[in-house]
């Protein structure tokens, strides 16, 4: 939900220039089953536009019609929306709207920490009574010493002594980034999907033919680097890679240029007889690899999904890469016990129905 924040960072920062008021929504717990979950939000602006998403669509309209209050009070509200009456599919969604007015100053902070992929927690104070005359609100903040209030109608100060209020407390972890290597057709069309996603996208190119971000439409970043030469800044386990040159010496020595880092996938094209000469290869070079290293291979990248054209490989290579960061086995929705989004025991089809 990284790349959401973010997107509702900027959303604001434009909307702030131009002297626009903006509240945010952010649902803080639920009752039963949801589209979304806890943690997602939205920002909404004095003349109706809206950034983010708390649910699939259903819900904001309300959301937005509940906001105009804190508008005028610039206090902050707990909304209940009982989604078993209205939808009949969902439960109930306790959604925190408070006022989001921070300093430019405040903006350039949070984003150059967003950038420099700085884990950080948001905490929201609230309570489920929607009568309730107390203060709520939220904050985020980067390590011990950088906190930063939605709003200075907000007094967290009064808020950490009234232990009767509830803290909804998430650890954000940076935006999932993917770094492709090739920029071929098929690299420009996972460029345009994972983007979709919300991941940032980094392409790495050969200096020969150098190419630049718009080449690569959905890409933050275009490094034309040789494999001698190649940096790839801060690979953690938020961090993909895919090798996809189509040149076996190049992937090759790509493969050898990243044998240091430590990604939570690397995806390899190619049939299985090209996976197994490539690291037979690597192997033989450096035959001191790390065992963690190699576990994070995958080739051929993607899952069986019957995939043919650029944007159906593109989305079987970003389904597997999300099924290993998820920790999941990938089947059928309507195969899966218990919740969607959980790891439940079985349930009786009248519960699943009623809960979904």
């Amino acid at each position: 939900m990284t790349h959401e924040f973010k997107e509702i960072i900027a959303s604001y920062q434009e909307a702030n220039q131009k002297g626009i008021r903006a509240v945010i929504a952010t649902v803080v717990d639920i009752d039963g089953s949801s589209y979304r979950r806890p943690g997602v939000g939205m920002l909404i602006l004095e003349n109706g536009q809206m950034t983010g998403a708390v649910s699939g669509g259903c819900v904001e309209k309300e959301v937005l019609r509940q906001a105009q209050s804190v508008f005028a009070t610039n206090k902050a509200k707990i909304m209940t929306y009982n989604g078993r009456y209205r939808l009949g599919c969902e439960g109930i969604l306790y959604i925190l709207i408070e006022r989001f007015s921070v300093s430019n100053n405040t903006i350039n902070t949070i984003q150059q920490y967003l950038a420099s992929r700085t884990p950080f927690e948001i905490k929201s104070y609230y309570t489920k009574d929607e009568e309730s005359n107390r203060s709520m609100g939220s904050k985020v903040s980067f390590g011990d010493t950088h906190e930063f209030k939605f709003s200075d109608h907000f007094d967290i100060d009064i808020v950490k002594q009234d232990i009767s209020l509830a803290c909804f407390d998430r650890e954000m972890q940076p935006c999932f980034r993917l770094v492709i290597i090739g920029s071929e057709h098929d690299a420009k069309q996972l460029s345009v999907i994972a983007n979709a996603t919300g991941w940032e996208v980094e392409v790495v190119n050969t200096p020969k033919s150098p190419k630049t971000l718009s080449d690569f439409s959905g890409a933050n970043k275009v490094l034309n680097q040789s494999p001698e030469n190649l940096v790839i800044d801060k690979v953690d386990k938020q961090t993909a890679i895919i090798l996809m040159t189509h040149n076996f010496a190049k992937d090759l020595l790509y493969l050898q240029a990243i044998k240091d880092t430590q990604p939570i996938y690397i995806g390899l094209l190619g049939p299985s007889r090209r996976r197994e000469k490539l690291l037979s290869a690597f192997i033989e070079y450096f035959p001191d690899v790390t065992d963690e290293f190699m576990e994070c291979i995958h080739g051929p990248a993607g899952l069986n999904l019957g995939a043919e054209t650029p944007q159906e490989i593109a989305i079987s290579i970003i389904a597997e890469i999300l099924s290993v960061i998820r920790e999941q086995q990938p089947i059928p929705l309507q195969d899966k016990v218990g919740g969607i989004h959980g790891n439940g025991q079985k349930e009786t089809i009248d519960s699943i129905v009623n809960n979904r």
